[in-house]
């Protein structure tokens, strides 16, 4: 579990959820060092990825105490991802993506968080997110080192 202090006040996060494609990685790679990274946060908080496996790579993930999910091509991505954070619990799970079917997700958590990267982001995210980051590196960062949400988020 993860506290952290949004906008003056206390929540306790037990599961984050990250887009994959745009997000974590670039034309469907993780680099190496966001891997160590979600790793380390695994360790804190129960991790997930959620894609629709555009580039094809999500199933050759190896990720031990990550839980990758594979959306239904048939059935809109936002919503399977607003619904999968709802099932988790709203309020005790954080929200990472950066395409516009991220931003029900994102809505939906308690504290979401939108990510530019080298792909770029669905203007529409920025909205949606209680912040906003340029790096899968940075979003991590913030679950790992939560004062920088408090002093993000404070008044």
């Amino acid at each position: 579990m993860i506290e952290l202090e949004l906008f003056g006040r206390r929540v306790s996060i037990e599961n984050v959820v990250f887009d994959m494609n745009g997000t974590l990685s670039v034309d469907g790679h993780i680099p190496e060092r966001v891997l160590d990274l979600l790793d380390q946060l695994s360790e804190r908080v129960n991790v997930y990825i959620l894609t629709s496996n555009t580039f094809g790579t999500a199933s050759k993930l190896k990720l031990s105490k990550i839980r990758v999910k594979i959306l239904d091509p048939n059935r809109s991505a936002s919503v399977q991802k607003q619904e999968f954070v709802r099932e988790l619990g709203s309020g005790e799970t954080a929200a990472v993506g950066n395409g516009y079917n991220d931003h029900l997700m994102l809505k939906e958590a308690v504290f979401g968080v939108a990510v530019c990267w080298k792909e770029g982001a669905y203007s529409g995210v920025f909205e949606c997110a209680d912040v906003v980051v340029t790096s899968p590196e940075d979003a991590i960062g913030l679950f790992l080192n939560p004062l920088r949400v408090k002093a993000t988020t404070r008044d």
